[in-house]
């Protein structure tokens, strides 16, 4: 088991964020995870980063039990974690390489000196995920699109278990978005890819390869299961309380609002 969250609670300034949540990740599953602003999308990313400790219930992460087992950084490294929040945390002068690079030493900013081995990796990823025309290129001045590609390669050099994507396309234009999702796709299916969670509030944006969805509402699982199933017409028209229809092209899910007939 990968994740396991049961009966999960979080209370925070008298208020529940987060009301008994219960979702399990076996590994082979990839899971995209659905809510709008305000849903508890990031109170969840937090528990599962050991950044917050749940009011109630029972968190185990990559076997790892909350209050039985130390966590804090032997946690996080086994964990990837892409945000735009991080883009933000690294120091103007680092290019694209030595952004790479620190993920093996999971620092913001370049304090050892790298071996030949992580350097060759670093090369790898860089490859794989078609950023290596702009290694050399100062971090800051990459777009926004080529800055997620370099913060995936970083978060991918120690070999985690899991991987989480927290909106990894917010600010990037059609183009961009769609090769951002093609690298993630060709990642995904990669021999010996880590489990994926794919943080999104844009239907469209979940890939076949995300084959579990959870619906999360106002700090409640409103429902989860087989991607097709929850990324359905009537289970989003329920889940928006609007009616909507959901059309599939490529194996990618299209929303529409429906049109109705005032009185």
């Amino acid at each position: 088991m990968v994740v396991q969250l049961e009966n999960v609670s979080l209370k925070r300034d008298g208020k529940w964020i987060l009301q008994d949540i219960n979702w399990k990740i076996q590994k082979g599953e990839n899971w995209a995870l659905f809510g709008l602003n305000g849903s508890g999308k990031t109170a969840i990313l937090n528990l599962l980063n050991a950044y917050n400790f749940p009011t109630k219930g029972k968190i185990a992460i990559l076997g790892m039990e909350f209050g039985k087992t130390y966590l804090g950084e032997k946690l996080r490294k086994r964990i990837g974690f892409v945000s735009s929040s991080l883009q933000e945390r690294f120091y103007p002068g680092d290019n694209a390489f030595e952004v790479v690079l620190s993920g093996a030493f999971a620092s913001i900013g370049l304090y050892e000196k790298p071996t030949d081995q992580i350097r060759s990796k670093a090369v790898s990823l860089l490859q794989n995920l078609g950023c290596m025309e702009y290694a050399n290129r100062n971090y800051e001045t990459l777009s926004q699109g080529e800055k997620q590609r370099v913060l995936i390669a970083r978060a991918l050099m120690p070999d985690p278990s899991l991987l989480i994507l927290d909106e990894p396309t917010n600010g990037l234009d059609f183009i961009a978005r769609e090769r951002l999702l093609e690298s993630i796709d060709r990642m995904a299916k990669s021999p010996g890819a880590p489990t994926l969670i794919y943080v999104t509030h844009h239907v469209e944006e979940i890939l076949p390869v995300f084959n579990k969805t959870l619906l999360l509402k106002e700090g409640q699982v409103f429902s989860k299961g087989n991607t097709k199933t929850m990324i359905a017409s009537e289970q989003l028209s329920s889940y928006f309380d609007l009616p909507v229809q959901v059309f599939w092209e490529n194996n990618r899910p299209m929303l529409s609002k429906l049109q109705t007939i005032e009185q």
